[in-house]
């Protein structure tokens, strides 16, 4: 920023006048109001109703407002959807498609107008009118029925409205001016807390250059070298030059959010002035024992926005880090609801740490950064990026079960009889798919199905609207809002879906419309910020990673050196064994069995065996209990399935340091034990890893193989062999998580001895030792004793 130019504080139209205007209970028992515009299809039915207009009607129209303030300014910005310049004069034309029926609407919504009343402001302004017609045009996206409502406005009435409307924002945009200068000095001086590991320097410099040329960087880093240090300090370096204002870190899992808390904590110690919150899942944050967002259920829900400004006021000057702890300590202080007050300190704050799904699920991301319309100078920081793809199909495919249209149409049918009816011609259509489906079928044509649930969506919103408490209504509620995914989804539907029917093993029907590639939606979110760093421990081979992400093999890609001795490493790749399905007998069990117990004899310490399935892991348990009655050698534990969190601790607590025996944790691989666990220093000193990590053949892998294949891009490969390899290699880097851990990865399955999975090794796997049962024993009693010999 140049001498005497003043810093500009930016906010969407639509963030202003929601934040100001806000006020009373949160309520969500009623589905009418702003929520109804958030489909996918109101743009549709926007850019319908555009082409309809005559030559006066001018469509989204770009519109700013400069506000003066002493320091600095305040530029509101937003896209009007219609101004209609005609000789009579000027209107402000706000588009709203919605799904209820347009008799019950008598007068427009006040945020509504409020939008159109800014617009209407600006363009006055801008043009020296003496005043406007605000037009509010609300459109029913299934009838296409239109009802309009208008106000006209002077100059004058608009500019005491805009002027009352600014005031109550102009603390908010005084705590910001004056954050963030004492943030950008603070990152002037920045050090990067600890002497560079050997690869790290280079990774962090690579992360300011991706961002500073507004790139994306794919990186794959080995476990250890400190990846969150490494993306943190440099997209923090490049918000102080202005690169970028507010920075997402995004993660799959609650173990690595804190460990980005922690690096920030890091960081402020030496000087950091930058404040964060984590966004936490409503259910872990709520104070009732299930989340009933109402004011009759809910002491914090009613009148909850009357406090919660005063609440964010509060903490924002309080507190730096904000944690999940934080957030509910504040948010009981002040009565306010914890997770939307949480998401409103999200808008107050430099950093976000946050699920994925606050930034890419279409149902849940923050719509104040990710509307339509929206965007900001946001740097995105993936960690563990490759589960993002699994993530991303989930979340942009949607599923609809033929049985729950039956049930539905049960408890509705005593109260609407013309929605149990809909209800019926949705189910007859799926009896027909359903006799037409032998296994499974892909269909390519769901257009009269859809329809018909358009109309069924419509009347169930005039249903919930109508009867707001009601037996079973949660089962209402969340049909309703599979069936708002199936509309949203189907909008989205192009070459990257299939649209499939099966019959499941537990009797039902399914339709379900699939993301097989989620690139081009992904980058839908991606676009509306500067830079995004997609990093982890397993981004081989990158290009399928490029793929599935972003769509564009031309992004750079960063191979980041181990910094970790190799001579504390011992890899093996056993070529006598394999956990192909022809090869799973007893024979091979005892082979696996027998494998186990050699290398754990070896040397005592903790290792963890990773099985391809419960059911492998069944027959190794038999097996191991059997080798127990003849005097146990060492003690072993099974992962079992659906582990409360609890339950996890108490399996990890048994991998304790020192032990005078060998300890044997059996999990699968892929499960909850396979990433995201830090058992450092002594704790664990070896991986069994047992199987290449295919995914069980089923239809969605098949279809998956099956789209690929059609693209030319090795469906196998995509499907089954690297999904499965990205477990193998994650399994693996349990075992190497600090310079001063030594272990053994043994790979159980001859099939790692092929060339195309050597070729997706890492690079800090090329020096292995085949071996078989006979020389597995001393293979590794020489390396357990030659790190001995180092030590001494």
């Amino acid at each position: 920023m140049a001498d005497g130019e003043k810093k500009v504080i930016k906010i969407s139209v639509r963030n202003l006048v929601e934040f100001v205007m806000r006020s009373g209970d949160l309520d969500n028992r009623r589905t009418a109001g702003a929520e109804k515009t958030a489909m996918q299809e109101g743009s549709r039915i926007h850019r319908k109703i555009q082409r309809r207009m005559g030559a006066d009607y001018h469509a989204e129209v770009v519109l700013k407002h400069l506000v003066e303030e002493e320091q600095f300014e305040i530029l509101v910005e937003g896209r009007a959807d219609g101004i209609i310049e005609a000789p009579s004069g000027v209107t402000i034309d706000e588009i709203k498609g919605v799904y209820m029926d347009l008799y019950y609407l008598n007068e427009p919504i006040e945020v509504h107008m409020a939008q159109a009343m800014c617009y209407g402001y600006f363009y006055c302004f801008d043009h020296q009118l003496t005043g406007a017609v605000m037009q509010l045009t609300y459109c029913n996206i299934e009838t296409e029925e239109i009802k309009r409502f208008q106000s006209e406005k002077s100059f004058e009435e608009l500019e005491n409205w805009f002027a009352g409307l600014i005031h109550e924002y102009v603390k908010w945009a005084d705590y910001l001016y004056h954050h963030g200068l004492r943030r950008d000095e603070s990152i002037k001086d920045l050090e990067f807390p600890y002497p560079y590991r050997k690869g790290q320097k280079e990774l962090a410099v690579s992360v300011y250059r991706s961002i500073a040329r507004k790139k994306n960087l794919f990186i794959q880093a080995p476990t250890g070298i400190g990846k969150t240090l490494s993306t943190v300090y440099p997209a923090l370096k490049a918000i102080g030059e202005g690169l970028g204002d507010k920075l997402f870190y995004l993660t799959a899992k609650t173990i690595t959010r804190g460990v980005a808390e922690e690096t920030y904590e890091i960081l402020r110690k030496g000087g950091l002035y930058f404040s964060t919150v984590t966004i936490t899942a409503k259910e872990k944050l709520c104070f009732l024992e299930k989340p009933e967002c109402n004011p009759d259920a809910c002491p914090y829900a009613k009148g909850h926005f009357d406090r919660v400004g005063d609440a964010v006021f509060d903490v924002i000057h309080q507190e730096a880090g904000i944690t999940r702890e934080t957030v509910l300590k504040y948010a009981e202080q002040h009565r306010v609801c914890p997770f939307e007050f949480c998401l409103d300190i999200s808008n107050w704050v430099d950093g976000i740490i946050c699920d994925y799904n606050y930034v890419f699920d279409p149902n849940i991301r923050l719509k104040r950064y990710f509307s339509e319309g929206i965007s900001g100078d946001y740097l995105f920081l993936v960690d563990e990026a490759h589960n993002l793809v699994p993530r991303a199909r989930e979340m942009y495919s949607a599923v609809v079960y033929k049985e729950d249209f039956l049930l539905i149409k049960k408890i509705v049918k005593p109260k609407d009889q013309k929605l149990a009816g809909l209800l019926d011609r949705c189910n007859k259509q799926l009896l027909e798919m359903k006799r037409e489906c032998e296994g499974y079928t892909i269909l390519t044509d769901i257009k009269l199905f859809m329809t018909a649930v358009m109309s069924l969506f419509g009347e169930m919103e005039k249903f919930m609207d109508s009867f707001p408490e009601f037996e079973d209504r949660d089962l209402v509620l969340d049909f309703y809002f599979a069936l708002r995914d199936l509309l949203n989804t189907y909008d989205r539907v192009d070459e990257n879906y299939r649209i499939y029917t099966e019959f499941l093993s537990d009797g039902r029907f399914m339709l379900r419309l699939f993301n097989m590639n989620p690139a081009k939606n992904l980058k839908e979110c991606l676009d509306k910020g500067n830079s995004t760093v997609f990093f982890s421990a397993t981004l081989l081979p990158v290009q399928y990673y490029k793929e599935l992400l972003s769509g564009n093999q031309e992004e750079y890609a960063v191979y980041a050196e181990s910094p970790f001795d190799r001579d504390k490493r011992l890899l093996l790749a056993a070529n006598d064994v394999s956990s192909r399905y022809t090869r799973r007998n007893e024979r091979e069990f005892k082979k696996i069995v027998e494998y186990i117990r050699r290398i754990v004899s070896a040397h005592a310490g903790n290792y963890m065996v990773f099985l391809p399935s419960y059911q492998y892991m069944r027959e190794v348990e038999q097996l191991l209990a059997g080798l127990d009655e003849g005097g146990k050698e060492f003690a072993w534990l099974a992962q079992s399935s659906h582990m409360t969190e609890q339950e996890r601790e108490v399996f990890l607590e048994e991998f304790k340091e020192d032990r005078e025996d060998s300890f044997v944790g059996l999990c699968v691989m892929g499960g909850v034990f396979s990433e995201g666990i830090d058992l450092k220093e002594g704790r664990l000193i070896g991986a069994i890893i047992v199987g290449t990590g295919l995914p069980m053949v089923c239809t969605e892998q098949e279809i998956l193989k099956g789209y690929f294949d059609e693209k030319e891009q090795k469906g196998f490969d995509y499907a089954y062999q690297y999904p499965g390899m990205n477990k193998v290699m994650q399994a693996a880097g349990r075992v190497i998580r600090t310079v001063s851990d030594e272990g053994v990865i043994a790979l159980l399955d001859d099939r790692f001895l092929k060339p195309d999975y050597q070729a997706l090794f890492p690079r800090e796997w090329d020096g292995y030792y085949a071996v078989n049962l006979n020389s597995v024993s001393g293979i590794v009693t020489e390396f357990w004793e030659e790190r001995e010999r180092q030590r001494l």
